[in-house]
């Protein structure tokens, strides 16, 4: 059995053995779907205390693996060491530049509230609970998608421990390979302690979502599919179809009911974006509709995910185009009427700003794909998983002729094998981030990916 108490002495951070008190506590997520049962977890404090841990782990042979939220966690981890990184939780703004610095285990929601009293907002994710360096790590798609682009498009440097221990900056002026993987390549290439992000100058957003009841999921459906193709570059949308459960927790107008809630996100006036999105507002009746002029503080409310944790099943790609075809489809395997055990199928239209690369280049995937889809499932019910994952391979067969070889790893789910996992870029670039880990990480100490 490993001795701990070096590696004690090293950080300044908690260190937790299964036989710890606080262990289990440690290692929750948003997911509670996973147990997760490491040799050994720290929580990391400061960027010196990632290296000596790094360091450990490298001299005892010990993989290494990093909790923030959960949010991207799509299996048990039962063995090495973890860095749970929680307590990097600062956020600093400069005012004159825009730039924020942001520790590792910050939140979007702590940046949002930050940065918007300046009259700044960060590209941030739909989710106000999602860890903002996991989101960027993956590309990271949000709300100003088409407007703004990927979040990572918006880093300006890292601060990353290699796999030697040693904490380097990854910019485009300093280790510019490292900078063009992390800006989409997600893990296997270091841990990163913060990261600086230019914000952008917005304060307003036309925005919010409208709920349409089952009679009028087809036809809104349908008008958001063909309204899609002359959308204004600007304006981000998604389509989600359902099912909110028969529990008190479920607001009584929602309770028991299969809708199709329908986002809009758009940084123009009221004028502008009243006049966008008009064929959409007259495809049906909503009956609930709270788009308009929304303070940029608010933005997570156009999607309004869950904050709480919860015992949760999501898989989901990239569709290479959509059209009344795959609305069939769509219809015939979740539309109203159908009986399964999904929370959500959800049909996000990116494209416009998300197909144009920062310069020098990224590493993020799926750039040519204009649509997101993703599938959820809530696993509260025991012994529901064989029929989630059995309705779920029936929705992915319907729509498999428009779902794209190539996705982004944010969106990708768990990865059976390295061909799967290759798809979440294409081929030369997951070529060359393959290049850029053993650079970084000859020894393999991170963890990431199927093994080959």
């Amino acid at each position: 059995m490993t001795d701990y108490s070096q590696l004690a002495s090293d950080v300044a951070g908690p260190v937790f053995d299964p036989q710890t008190e606080g262990y289990a506590q440690e290692l929750l997520g948003i997911n509670l779907v996973f147990t997760h049962t490491p040799d050994v977890v720290v929580g990391v404090t400061s960027a010196a205390d990632v290296s000596a841990a790094v360091r450990f782990a490298a001299a005892h042979s010990l993989p290494v693996r990093v909790l923030a939220t959960g949010h991207g966690v799509h299996s048990a981890i039962t063995d090495g060491l973890v860095l749970t990184t929680k307590r990097l939780d600062a956020v600093e703004i400069d005012a004159q530049t825009g730039v924020a610095t942001i520790g590792a285990g910050v939140r979007w929601a702590s940046v949002v509230e930050a940065a918007a009293p300046l009259g700044l907002a960060p590209v941030t994710g739909s989710a106000a609970g999602v860890g903002v360096v996991g989101f960027l790590l993956g590309g990271g798609v949000g709300p100003l998608a088409r407007s703004h682009g990927f979040g990572s498009d918006f880093v300006l440097s890292f601060s990353v421990v290699i796999g030697t221990g040693e904490l380097v900056e990854a910019s485009d002026t300093e280790n510019p390979d490292l900078y063009w993987a992390l800006r989409g390549g997600k893990g296997g290439l270091g841990i990163v302690t913060s990261v600086r992000v230019q914000l952008v100058e917005l304060s307003e957003i036309y925005g919010g979502n409208m709920l349409f009841e089952a009679e009028h999921i087809e036809n809104v459906l349908r008008t958001w599919v063909d309204f899609t193709a002359t959308a204004p570059d600007g304006l981000t949308t998604s389509v989600a179809i359902m099912r909110f459960p028969p529990l008190d927790v479920v607001p009584a107008p929602l309770r028991g009911k299969t809708l199709l809630a329908l986002r809009v996100a758009y940084p123009v006036s009221a004028e502008v974006g009243e006049r966008a999105i008009a064929p959409l507002r007259a495809a049906a009746p909503a009956m609930m509709d709270n788009v308009g002029v929304l303070p940029v503080a608010a933005i997570a409310t156009i999607h309004n995910d869950p904050t709480d944790p919860g015992k949760a099943w999501t898989s989901g790609g990239m569709l290479s185009s959509v059209d009344q075809d795959l609305a069939t489809a769509v219809l015939g395997v979740v539309g109203a009427g159908k009986q399964v055990p999904l929370v959500a199928f959800e049909l996000r239209h990116i494209g416009a700003a998300t197909g144009t690369d920062v310069a020098g280049g990224s590493a993020v995937g799926g750039r040519g794909n204009d649509f997101t889809f993703m599938l959820i499932a809530s696993l509260m019910q025991p012994g529901i998983e064989g029929a989630v994952e059995a309705a779920a391979a029936d929705v992915l067969d319907a729509i498999a002729p428009w779902v794209s070889p190539e996705t982004t790893i944010n969106f990708a789910g768990p990865a059976h094998d390295v061909a799967q996992f290759a798809t979440s870029w294409p081929a030369d670039t997951f070529a060359r981030l393959a290049s850029v880990r053993s650079t970084y990480d000859p020894d393999r100490v991170f963890v990431f990916g199927p093994a080959e």
